[in-house]
This record gives C-alpha cells, structure tokens and sequence, in this order.
C-alpha cells in the first residue's frame, strides 16, 4: 500500500535526480569541450533531421519557442511567486524608509532597519535559492539544444540575411562575443517568451 511518505519519499529523489542531472550538464559543459561535443552528437540523434525539413532560422525559432515554453512551465510550478512578490514589495518598502530616514537624520530610525534588514536576508538567501532552482531544470532541455546547435554551426557553413548586417556566416561574432545564430535565437525567444508567460500569468513581479 502507498504511503503519503512514500510518495512524497519518491518526488523528493526525482526532483534530486533532475536537479542533480541539471547541475552536472551546467558542469559538463563549462570544463570538457569533448562533453559539448559529446551531448551535442546525442542530440543530433534525435533532431538532426530538423535542418533537412525546415530552413535553419526556422529551426532556431522552434527551439527558442521550445525553451521558452519549457523554461515558463518549470518557473510557473518550481517558484512561489507569491513570496517573490511579497520579498519584492517588502525591499522596495525597506529602501524607501531607508531612504528617508537618511535624508532627515534620524539615526534611531537607521538603526532599526539596519536590524530589520538583517533579519530580512534569510528571506532573500530563500529567495534566490527559489530563483537559482529552475536554472538546474531548464538546463536538461536547454543546454542540449544549444549544445546540438553549437555542434552544427561547426560542422556546416551556414549564412543568414539580417536586418542592418544584410548577409552573414552565422558562426561569426555579430556583438562582442555573440555569434549571429545566438543573437537571433534571443531575438526568437523574447517575444515567443513574453507571449507564453502572459498567457500562463507568470511573473509580473
């Protein structure tokens, strides 16, 4: 017979697997070149065929339509947007009384949110863990697309027309370090991103 125990036992070692999973790829591909490569290759398995089936700039707007929808439903049910709300509107209040208290002296006043700050930091230390959390989820989706895309750009010489630039080797640095398919993959996702988290209700902070 399940126990509550049990089930709860069993959502706390998947969501350890998966965090464990998330952090190990953000790992992997900070140090090993030969892992990017590695889980690109994997990935190519299962959508290498996208290129033949779609232009590339087309593929780059799915996968950035995929991340982002993805990226939105683990923040809609990892973090409480309530308290992030609420941590918000507390600090805001804070500086604002800090503020003041400065500009008129009042010394008293400084001390006292000067404790009150320091008892608020557990609450921002929570608040960031909660925001630093989905990062590690998001990653198993993500990491490997963008890793599969990095592994692409190598091995095929690809060049798209863009506004301003006209045409360019998408592989080429457009700003600073940004190559071209990256700029236009961030192009994608913010309005894709923007859409999708209106229509769930997330953030708004």
């Amino acid at each position: 017979m399940k126990t509550p125990n049990m089930g709860l036992n069993l959502t706390k070692s998947v969501d350890s697997l998966l965090l464990g999973v998330g952090m190990a790829l953000m790992l992997g591909i900070m140090v090993s070149q030969e892992f990017r490569h590695g889980v690109g290759a994997a990935m190519d398995l299962l959508i290498g065929w996208l290129p033949n089936a779609l232009p590339f700039h087309v593929v780059l707007f799915a996968l950035a339509a995929i991340t982002g929808l993805y990226a939105s439903l683990i923040q809609k049910y990892t973090m409480d947007w309530e308290f992030l709300r609420a941590q918000q509107d507390k600090m805001k209040k804070f500086q604002r009384e800090f503020k003041e208290a400065q500009l008129s002296g009042d010394q008293a006043r400084q001390q006292r949110l000067q404790a009150e700050q320091k008892a608020m930091m557990g609450d921002q230390g929570e608040m960031m863990k909660m925001q630093m959390k989905p990062m590690a989820y998001i990653g198993i989706v993500s990491i490997p697309l963008f890793m599969w895309a990095y592994l692409y750009m190598e091995q095929n010489m690809l060049s798209l027309t863009f506004p301003f630039w006209g045409l360019q080797n998408v592989s080429d640095a457009a700003l600073g370090p940004i190559p071209y398919w990256l700029y236009w993959y961030f192009i994608c996702s913010i309005p894709v991103s923007q859409i999708i988290r209106k229509s769930l209700d997330i953030g708004g902070m």
